[in-house]
């Protein structure tokens, strides 16, 4: 049973820094690509990043690039993301997604999610 679990949400000022965490149990990973989408009130979840566990490979979305890093530590079986120069519209619950299948993980499709972790950026 694979296990997600985000923590590192928040409430931060416009321009501030936030980094999550995506702790994955239940399997080894080494295999496994993994994500971070988010939903904001009313809105359709979006995908932030993704990073490919073998070899580290990295997709982000046009909104967040040059402004969020995704990393991975294989020792800890843990996904991180670096978010920096918050925006209002950063505003929105994290999750953190797993899936063997790489396409699955970029198009929402994964089959393992966490439950979120809430991040709040006040102007």
């Amino acid at each position: 049973q694979v296990q997600l679990v985000e923590s590192g949400g928040g409430l931060v000022q416009a321009g501030g820094s936030l980094r999550l965490s995506c702790a994955a149990s239940g399997r080894t990973f080494s295999n496994y690509a993994m994500g971070w989408f988010r939903q904001a009130p009313g809105k359709e979840r979006e995908f932030v990043a993704a990073i490919i566990w073998s070899g580290g490979r990295t997709y982000y979305a046009e909104s967040v690039r040059g402004r969020f890093t995704i990393s991975r530590e294989a020792a800890k079986n843990t996904v991180y993301l670096q978010m920096n120069s918050l925006k209002p519209e950063d505003t929105a619950v994290y999750s953190c997604t797993a899936d063997p299948v790489e396409w699955k993980i970029t198009s929402g499709r994964s089959a393992y999610w966490g439950q979120g972790t809430q991040v709040t950026v006040s102007s």
